[in-house]
């Protein structure tokens, strides 16, 4: 009998993704008062994906970093930092985050019960 245990390195890929994404935003946000600053995320996680897979790379080793348009109107000294929308961009990744953890815990108790099975 053979596995695919495909879905879990995509989860596993998701929350790298979802963990590097918070580390980023935390950077943001610590230099929300410094002059000049551009806010940066990552692609989303589909696109790296697509693009690992189109490489031919069965896991996600690299993912990219973009710049983050401010919202409404720039800052006078040129910071792109947006308080509010970088809070929501946390709460995506922090979502991101919960379903790569329920993803591990599903996919463990199926392989559990498949175990204990009865033959």
């Amino acid at each position: 009998m053979q596995l695919d245990l495909s879905i879990l390195r995509v989860a596993g890929a998701l929350g790298r993704h979802a963990a590097e994404r918070h580390s980023l935003i935390a950077r943001n946000v610590a230099n929300a008062d410094t002059p000049g600053y551009r806010a940066v995320d990552l692609e989303p996680f589909a696109d790296a994906l697509r693009r690992a897979e189109a490489a031919g790379s069965s896991a996600l080793s690299t993912t990219r970093q973009v710049p983050v348009a401010a919202p409404g109107a720039g800052s006078p000294n040129g910071n792109t930092v947006a308080l509010e929308d970088q809070m929501l961009r946390a709460g995506q990744a922090a979502r991101a985050s919960e379903i790569a953890t329920t993803v591990f815990s599903k996919s463990i108790a199926m392989l559990r019960a498949a175990a204990a099975r009865p033959r």
